[in-house]
């Protein structure tokens, strides 16, 4: 009873299939990267957005509040009153915003924890399978 040898692949054959691969899943790492930072900065876009309008409306009571030292400044009179209870009414609506956003943005990670986590695995896989 004899045995048919097995056709055995070319060593080259072999690294071409390796090399492939390993193109393949760091094309697919790639991808992976792009859509989770473009996820992040898509849940980062409304914190900024209310900061933005914060420090707008910060500026806006800052401008008030000059506007209320000059007119107490030059009349001392009713005028100036007005104009200092709209400057701090917008400072501090503005400096609640600015706080709010600020604390909405600290709580994004920014680092693509899924292609990190998926690239180790992937480094794993590669010390585990390695030819001997």
């Amino acid at each position: 009873m004899s045995t048919a040898p097995q056709p055995q692949r070319k060593v080259s054959d072999v690294l071409q299939d390796i090399v492939g691969n390993i193109q393949h899943i760091v094309r697919s790492e790639v991808v992976l990267a792009k859509v989770e930072v473009k996820e992040k900065a898509q849940k980062a876009s409304k914190p900024a957005a209310v900061l933005a309008a914060g420090t707008i409306l910060g500026l806006f009571g800052f401008g008030f509040l000059l506007l209320a030292a000059v007119y107490g400044l030059s009349l001392v009179v009713a005028p100036w009153l007005a104009a200092l209870i709209v400057g701090g009414v917008l400072a501090t609506a503005g400096g609640i915003l600015v706080t709010k956003g600020r604390i909405a943005l600290q709580h994004i990670d920014p680092v693509p924890t899924k292609t990190v986590q998926a690239v180790k695995e992937n480094v794993q896989w590669a010390r585990d399978h390695r030819i001997k």
